[in-house]
């Protein structure tokens, strides 16, 4: 539960209450606070790096974006006020939207906000970290940041994050201005740290699954077709990179297949690693158990890699119409040497 927190200045020996308004002293509540938690989001949560701001979505724009060392993006959104319980529906909107995106919308919304990609954002904010083996956008968080809030989001957010594992907390800030005109922002958060670490978050995941489809062809095609032609740079990798590649030779390696990945994206191997990251990613949603029913694959190093890709006989044939189908006149690409 969150402590009102309520600050004196020590003042000649003695306490004197200090109650600041941000309005006060010329403060616009709701930007001012926007560039104070970009400066520093630990203030937020420790291990974040914002990556948009003011961002859109289908539901309208929210306020700050950030990304976690686990690839889990974070929807905050801030009231200049109390925290009214209506908040909790409205950030939990702004995040099923966001739990849709795409590795390339993520990168877009990124390069937008700081000039630079997403690769080299994570690389410099989490150095340690392999890129290849995280999954982006697997799950996602939620925090309200105001400087009160009401008892009924308290409690929901309590039980929602006890009962049910939903990752979603509330940070409650207090702004002081001492007599001399110096500034200080102070927390508390209706969740701690520590509590939040212990708690298994179901969060809002992506359903994932390594089982292939059993649609007859007469579906399968359509839906082959269908997502081969969506204009995504993962899709794409698929289409242009793997699938003829193991339409070249029975298996295709997780290294080899790095290298087909390396000719089109910088050598620089965070940026392969993540796209390699963002491609096992897309063969490993339920919802593409039709690409699965085609691609097949094993993991005979690690159980989070994806290895020896493979088309399954019974569909070489029609993979290789429906390539011919959606890459029109184009020229199949020549693959590295097996």
């Amino acid at each position: 539960m969150t402590t009102e927190i309520k600050s004196w200045e020590i003042v000649d020996g003695r306490l004197v209450p200090v109650e600041s308004r941000l309005a006060d002293f010329g403060r616009r509540e709701a930007l001012d606070l926007e560039s104070w938690l970009e400066s520093d989001p630990s203030i937020i949560r420790p291990g974040l790096r914002i990556i948009g701001r003011q961002v859109p979505t289908r539901s309208g724009p929210l306020d700050l974006l950030a990304i976690d060392r686990t690839g889990g993006v974070i929807v905050i959104e801030l009231k200049r006020d109390r925290l009214p319980r209506e908040v909790l529906a409205q950030a939990i909107d702004y995040a099923s939207d966001v739990a849709t995106w795409s590795l390339e919308k993520l990168g877009e919304v990124c390069a937008s906000y700081s000039g630079e990609v997403l690769e080299d954002v994570l690389g410099q904010a989490f150095p340690d970290i392999d890129l290849e083996s995280l999954t982006i956008n697997g799950a996602q968080r939620i925090v309200l940041v105001g400087f009160a809030l009401e008892s009924s989001l308290e409690r929901m957010i309590e039980w929602l994050s006890e009962a049910y594992g939903v990752a979603i907390n509330a940070v409650v800030l207090k702004y002081v201005r001492t007599a001399n005109g110096a500034e200080i922002l102070t927390r508390s958060a209706v969740i701690s740290e520590e509590e939040e670490e212990a708690r298994t978050p179901r969060r809002f995941t992506i359903p994932m699954s390594d089982e292939p489809g059993s649609y007859p062809e007469e579906e399968l095609r359509p839906r082959l077709v269908e997502y081969l032609s969506r204009n995504l740079v993962t899709i794409g990798w698929i289409r242009d990179l793997l699938l003829p590649a193991c339409l070249e030779d029975s298996k295709v390696t997780r290294d080899q297949l790095k290298e087909l990945v390396a000719q089109t994206e910088s050598a620089n191997a965070k940026k392969v690693g993540l796209a390699l990251g963002s491609l096992s990613s897309q063969l490993g949603r339920k919802e593409n158990d039709f690409v699965r029913q085609v691609l097949g694959y094993s993991y005979p190093n690690h159980p989070w890699e994806k290895d020896d890709f493979f088309i399954r006989s019974e569909h070489r044939e029609l993979v290789t119409q429906v390539l011919k189908e959606v890459r029109g006149d184009r020229a199949q690409p020549t693959a590295a040497p097996m």
